[in-house]
């Protein structure tokens, strides 16, 4: 698993970068596992600041379904729901998590910027986010509750490419910042991130967000679960051949 995620942890800075810049960082079963680890870790070892970013020129393509022919509807519902529990951990983390985001970014790959409290992207960053083009609802009160619900609608329901200058006006994320500066900004987020305990950094996170953990969970398990979900995937895929994977 250290191979398809490079963790680097100091103190109470944990790193983890996505390391399947050949496949866009896309996440496969194992990535999902192996971010699982981490966060789990981060949350046992006094972790209070986590940054989540991808190697190569992608951040992430989102699920990868370069896999789906050998996948039965079983596997793909599984691994949908492991990728929602994971986004669910790093939206109710006890610390402080920073997306720092770059190249083209789709799906479960925007659902994990989103759902990170810090939320950064270099300039020419785009996201895309088609999962209910196959119908799965993955994530949609979490970006609701970060952008609002009406520009949720808007966004999902078009499925469009949002441009950098956009997801910024949006909410989607807080700032555009290089790369070559994202080490120094993130080193200047340490120390506010540990101003408050674990507990109280828990319990605000709790107090300001609305939980919705079990209703999240139940509609995707209700999206994916509906018959048919392998083959409106490849319908999908056949229909936007040319947008879905970066390169």
């Amino acid at each position: 698993m250290s191979e398809i995620l490079l963790i680097n942890r100091q103190a109470q800075l944990t790193q983890l970068t996505l390391n399947r810049a050949g496949r866009a960082n896309a996440l496969n079963a194992l990535l999902v596992e192996a971010l699982h680890h981490a966060v789990d870790e981060a949350y046992r070892d006094g972790t209070r600041l986590l940054v989540l970013q991808g190697e190569g020129k992608h951040f992430c393509a989102g699920f990868d379904f370069s896999d789906l022919a050998e996948q039965s509807e079983a596997d793909l519902i599984v691994r949908f729901i492991r990728i929602e529990q994971l986004l669910q951990k790093l939206f109710y983390a006890p610390f402080a998590c920073v997306a720092l985001a770059h190249g083209k970014i789709f799906g479960a790959g925007a659902d994990l910027v989103i759902s990170c409290a810090t939320r950064w992207a270099a300039p020419e960053t785009t996201f895309r986010m088609p999962g209910l083009r196959f119908g799965v609802v993955l994530g949609t009160q979490r970006l609701a509750q970060r952008i609002g619900a009406e520009k949720a609608r808007a966004m999902l329901s078009t499925s469009e490419t949002i441009s950098t200058q956009k997801a910024l006006s949006l909410g989607f994320i807080h700032n555009i910042t290089p790369p070559d500066l994202w080490a120094d900004s993130c080193a200047g987020l340490l120390l506010p991130s540990t101003q408050l305990s674990p507990t109280a950094y828990r319990d605000m996170t709790q107090a300001l967000l609305l939980s919705s953990q079990d209703e999240d969970l139940s509609r995707l398990v209700r999206s994916v679960t509906a018959p048919g979900l392998k083959q409106r995937i490849e319908q999908y895929l056949l229909e936007n051949q040319t947008k879905r994977a970066p390169t």
